[in-house]
């Protein structure tokens, strides 16, 4: 469930996993969000810089070997939900827990269509939401600006389009879902 900051994706996948569960499907659900990278990596362009937001959030490497390794087919379904706390900035290294049999993972976050992640999703959505409406989203959920040109969103805001041009998730998704209305989202056409 990829999309830009503040377009649903965590709500939207916590509500697909609720249905799936109680069809009887197991589910482990995560984000990528758990696995950035600390500070001094995050911020070595610069903490207003968007390339820097764009190459230095998340730590591939560990959400590889963490969570995408273990759910392969042979892997061991031995996985870890996490790799770095937000809060405190700490290094994480919780105990793995054993997926049943048969579980689906269900991931959620930014950038999830880089091309570090190709060939890792056997079906993946992108929350296609104007920059107008994710910045008022996240200024009611964050406190941030409300408007996306303002100087404030541009780590955010260039980010996004830095990776809507250099990966186009809107190509790469399996299926690409107009959520402008979080209660009444909408399946667009592939062209």
């Amino acid at each position: 469930m990829d999309g830009p900051d503040g377009s649903g994706k965590s709500i939207m996948a916590g509500e697909l996993a609720g249905i799936l569960r109680s069809r009887g499907r197991p589910v482990v659900h995560l984000s990528i969000d758990d696995f950035h990278h600390v500070r001094a990596v995050r911020y070595r362009r610069g903490r207003d810089s968007p390339e820097g937001f764009w190459r230095d959030s998340y730590d591939y490497d560990r959400f590889r070997a963490r969570v995408l390794a273990p759910f392969s087919p042979g892997g061991s379904r031995l996985y870890r939900h996490a790799c770095h706390d937000l809060g405190t900035d700490e290094i994480l290294d919780p105990p793995p827990q054993r997926a049943p049999a048969g579980a689906l993972l269900l991931v959620d976050g930014l950038f999830l269509h880089r091309d570090e992640l190709a060939g890792a999703w056997d079906l993946s959505l992108f929350l296609d939401v104007p920059f107008t409406e994710t910045a008022r989203r996240m200024a009611a959920r964050d406190g941030t600006e409300p408007d996306p040109e303002h100087p404030g969103m541009r780590r955010y805001v260039q980010a996004q389009r830095i990776y809507y041009a250099t990966c186009d998730p809107h190509s790469r998704a399996t299926f690409v879902v107009d959520n402008r209305d979080v209660h009444a989202p909408l399946l667009k056409n592939r062209q």
